[in-house]
């Protein structure tokens, strides 16, 4: 028994040394000059100290300006928050007992959140799949390239939060959206239902093609949502080197073959980055049942406490999805120098 556990012992050690001395060469190593050290010589802790360089803005913002109000909030989920008339509030020690009215007893709160969980696996995916597509198609050599590029990369404009609003505002958009439903509705005849409804009536694939047709329900905020990606991948395309292709022509390789050997393989990192984005995207738009939710709890029920640990489940959830995807990921990611 000794020896099980001293060989345990050392396994555990062997481990957390080895994971303190990654995270030492990846965070550390880059930025400490001198002889010892020949890493911080190198390119990529060059380009490593250039990208902290580029985001150093945007880290002295959050510590500014978002991280007081971001552990206030989470001090808040914790706690039983009452309101002082000209006193601000006052604040009670209750443990975990916002999380668990969250989880168990509000079940409103918990069945936004599974829709949403829902709506974004289904969007994520459908998003990277057509973005990259578009994203070849418009690689490639065509008349009026440049045009067709400028149309695909509308859905950012569209998208960026003011035409929404002015949508949501303006009456005659909403008259004519009322009448459009009420001009379908009245036919009698939705092709779209016609076919959903035929297909789960045979019983073939019922479930593959219920998410297809909720796919194509929401083509509409997938095709606004993809811009972005459109033009991360189109940079990607850009940047593979064109010997490759010759070289598998050479080869005898048909097009298919380079897509699949050259074209996806030198992308699929973009894929890791647009992934995160896509995820990042849709848990923060405009129409978010959940952070409605969660306005409504605050603002309407004057539930502080509860609110505070809803958003926190709910920035948990859209944490553990992006580390679940970029574990996924990185495991089939190719990178050009390797």
């Amino acid at each position: 028994m000794r020896n099980i556990a001293a060989r345990t012992g050392s396994s555990i050690w062997y481990a957390v040394s080895e994971t303190a001395r990654k995270l030492f060469d990846y965070l550390l190593r880059p930025f400490l000059p001198g002889k010892w050290n020949p890493e911080y010589y190198t390119m990529r802790s060059k380009n490593a100290r250039r990208g902290v360089i580029f985001i150093l803005p945007f880290i002295i913002g959050f510590i500014v300006f978002m991280l007081r109000p971001l552990l206030e909030s989470l001090s808040m989920s914790f706690n039983v928050i009452e309101i002082v008339p000209g006193a601000g509030y006052n604040k009670t020690w209750n443990s975990f007992s916002n999380y668990r009215y969250a989880l168990r007893v509000d079940s409103s709160f918990s069945g936004y959140l599974l829709d949403q969980i829902v709506r974004m696996l289904i969007n994520s995916i459908a998003t990277l799949v057509l973005s990259f597509v578009i994203a070849v198609i418009l690689n490639q050599e065509f008349k009026g390239r440049t045009v067709a590029r400028v149309i695909f990369f509308l859905p950012v404009i569209l998208a960026s939060g003011v035409l929404p609003g002015i949508e949501a505002q303006n009456d005659q958009f909403n008259i004519m959206q009322g009448m459009t439903a009420d001009i379908a509705s009245s036919s009698g005849f939705n092709l779209s239902e016609s076919i959903q409804s035929l297909i789960s009536v045979s019983g073939v694939a019922s479930d593959v093609f219920d998410v297809v047709f909720q796919m194509i329900d929401q083509i509409y905020d997938i095709v606004m949502s993809s811009g972005i990606q459109i033009i991360v991948f189109l940079g990607g395309l850009q940047t593979i080197p064109r010997s490759l292709y010759e070289a598998a022509d050479v080869e005898g390789c048909s097009g298919w073959e380079s897509f699949w050997k050259i074209t996806f393989p030198m992308v699929s990192p973009l894929l890791l980055v647009n992934g995160i984005y896509t995820i990042i995207d849709f848990f923060m738009k405009n129409d978010n049942t959940v952070v409605e939710y969660i306005n409504t709890v605050m603002y309407t029920q004057f539930k502080f406490g509860e609110s505070a640990a809803m958003s926190w489940i709910y920035f948990g959830v859209a944490a553990l999805f992006i580390g679940i995807f970029s574990l996924i990921i990185s495991l089939g990611v190719h990178y050009y120098e390797d």
